[in-house]
């Protein structure tokens, strides 16, 4: 019965919020608490929201502080640098500027921080597809598919997870599966530009061969005296002479690039919060924040709070400014722990009613005994949506020694099954019940819904590509 009713209690909530008859907040709260009292639970419904609540805090407590931080860093201009690069790279083509969100997130992912990742990317590229017009889901999306396979890093926290569970070495684990993990990555490249080729197709190419760079930054960077209508026009009309997108609903006409757009004017290279001469002490700040983070010397929660502190001080030292840029950011921060609350809610039903245990012994035990030689190609699959419909302590440490177990019956290593379980992280990266989603699609101005549903599909089949090459490698 509680495997029946984990199940619909999940697909109730996914149906929901992709039909877009809920928001994600209140379907987080009250869908579970329905569930708990149909389970005949409701009078423990206090004790497992606390539970779910204390379980999340720290982490909520860490995007609070990291949305300040690595808000305070934008306004000041450390990401503005990375921003022209990209631009340069890009120009205004929306296949470049595609693959550059999946080349631009898979390299900050290299910090093992899927928040901090999210945080960075949208930064950056979030006002190149503003400005063009470009659809936000395939922003996410890549972003999303891109920290999947990069999560799988030591440090990132599933590689550690299984190897803690399974009491191995996570090199042993992790070092293997590299050339199955680099084809994922590949995959989403791949994806990444089929992606951009259809949003090529729907807007046209905006020709910036001719502009010259203070021209750029004020269409695409910043908001300035210079981003008239009149400019915009221009280099429409232009695009227009070179083969850009005509009529339509692209950037092809003056009257589809907007004379203001608030989000833009953050990154204004002429902007009042602009610190110059801090430039490398925020840059070595940052650095330093994140080695510390890698290297674990402190509790991220911490770090980030000591962090958002000290670049707040020292930028600016007058409580006014500090005020100003606390509330600037302060839509995001509440938009961002409001929905990890509101998913310890989900999480704290799903653990406290026993609901994720019935629903993995179920799955495990109706393996059919022929596949017991195959039991990591079974932990592969399985892990894609497992992993989704569960968080990663969940499933590494309450459904993985399961199939370990049931593995090493048929012969089946333990190092192959953690390896397995390893693929389903692309997807496992926009799961309702992973925190860091909700710092993507908040930043991006998404709903979660049409993240959801633009996604799923996508990071799926990476996750069956970076299973079909374990195996065709023999890593599985």
């Amino acid at each position: 019965m509680l495997t029946i009713l984990g199940f619909t209690m999940i697909a109730t909530f996914l149906v929901l919020i992709m039909l877009k008859k809920m928001s994600p907040i209140a379907a987080l709260v009250l869908i579970p608490a329905l569930f708990c009292v149909f389970v005949g639970k409701g009078a423990k419904l206090g004790d497992y929201v606390i539970d779910g609540v204390t379980s999340l805090a720290p982490t909520a407590a860490m995007l609070m502080f990291a949305i300040v931080y690595f808000g305070v860093m934008i306004d000041v201009g450390l990401f503005d640098p990375i921003v022209r690069g990209i631009l340069r790279f890009c120009k205004a083509d929306p296949l470049r500027i595609v693959v550059g969100t999946a080349v631009l997130a898979a390299i900050v992912s290299l910090d093992g921080d899927g928040s901090t990742t999210f945080m960075i990317t949208v930064s950056a590229m979030y006002p190149l597809y503003k400005r063009l017009k470009m659809s936000l889901v395939v922003m996410t999306g890549v972003a999303a598919m891109a920290n999947g396979v990069m999560n799988t890093l030591p440090w990132g926290g599933p590689t550690a997870r299984a190897a803690t569970a399974l009491k191995l070495d996570a090199s042993d684990i992790f070092v293997p599966m590299i050339p199955a993990l680099a084809v994922g990555l590949l995959g989403v490249l791949a994806l990444s530009y089929v992606l951009g080729r259809r949003e090529r197709k729907r807007l046209g190419v905006l020709t910036l061969d001719e502009v010259l760079e203070p021209e750029t930054e004020t269409v695409l960077v910043g908001a300035g005296a210079g981003a008239s209508g009149d400019g915009a026009a221009a280099v429409a009309k232009k695009a227009a002479r070179t083969g850009g997108s005509g009529s339509g609903s692209g950037t092809g006409s003056g009257a589809d690039l907007p004379e203001e757009d608030d989000d833009f004017q953050r990154l204004d290279p002429h902007r009042a919060t602009l610190r110059p001469k801090l430039y490398w002490f925020n840059a070595l700040l940052t650095v330093t924040l994140l080695t510390a983070m890698i290297m674990e010397w402190l509790p991220i929660p911490v770090l980030f709070l000591f962090g958002a502190a000290l670049a707040l001080t020292v930028n600016f030292p007058h409580m006014p400014d500090q005020k100003a840029r606390l509330g600037a950011h302060a839509e995001n921060v509440l938009n961002v722990s409001g929905m990890v609350f509101a998913a310890a809610v989900f999480t704290g039903v799903l653990q406290g009613t026993g609901m994720v245990d019935h629903m993995s012994k179920w799955l495990v035990s109706n393996i059919p005994d022929g596949m017991g030689p195959h039991m990591a190609l079974v932990t592969g699959v399985l892990s894609i949506p497992l992993t989704y419909f569960m968080s990663n302590d969940g499933f590494y440490f309450g459904v993985l020694p399961v199939l370990a177990e049931a593995g090493q019956a048929h012969g089946v290593s333990s190092l192959e099954i953690a390896r397995a379980s390893l693929v389903g992280q692309p997807l496992h990266m926009s799961s309702p019940l992973v925190p860091a989603v909700y710092v993507l699609v908040g930043m991006a101005k998404v709903e979660f819904g049409d993240h959801t549903r633009f996604v799923v599909k996508w990071a799926a089949l990476t996750s069956l590509v970076v299973l079909g090459a374990g195996i065709l490698f023999g890593i599985i």
